[in-house]
């Protein structure tokens, strides 16, 4: 039996991200958020980790980024749409060759761009007066200026291997391990 902090997040990871089949916006953070303090909330639960939580937490976040490709596919924009599917399939191919390999840096090379294009798309279409993703040079720029950011998070996260966990438990909650 999981102890009651990963059970907690483990629960939470799986029905939150529903709402984005409601609330595209709230949903689509709700996923992102519970997926960044997930190893927070499990330490301030147990005080203590969750042995092989990485792994779960690979398929946890495919599970979600599953659930808002399927939104992308009532996107009305043909581009918006078809650029959603390559940059989830690129991020699949990768999650596939890192549980292959289990080489880290292999993520690096397959940024998990489709979550912050999705997150873009939706915020702008429910708060911008006008279709930003209008053409093929528009959506070029727009990925290039959302890729920049997240390989640097990738390149921290999976090449360097940093924990940004460790900094909030420390930092934030005040918690010594």
């Amino acid at each position: 039996m999981l102890p009651l902090g990963p059970l907690i997040v483990i629960v939470l990871r799986l029905l939150l991200p529903l709402l984005v089949f409601k609330y595209r916006v709230a949903g689509s953070i709700v996923a992102v958020l519970a997926d960044a303090l997930d190893v927070v909330t499990i330490t301030a639960i147990n005080n203590g980790e969750f042995a092989s939580y990485h792994t779960t937490d690979k398929y946890l976040d495919m599970y979600y980024l599953t659930l808002e490709l399927f939104v992308c596919l009532s996107f009305k924009n043909t581009l918006a749409k078809n650029a959603s599917i390559f940059l989830f399939a690129w991020r699949l191919i990768g999650f596939v060759l890192f549980e292959i390999t289990h080489v880290r840096p292999v993520l690096f090379f397959f940024p998990n761009l489709f979550e912050n294009f999705f997150l873009f798309y939706v915020v702008m279409r429910k708060y911008a007066k006008k279709d930003w993703v209008s053409s093929k040079k528009n959506l070029f720029i727009i990925l290039i200026l959302l890729l920049i950011p997240k390989l640097v998070q990738e390149y921290f996260l999976h090449v360097l291997q940093a924990q940004p966990w460790k900094w909030i438990r420390f930092n934030i909650l005040g918690m010594t391990r």
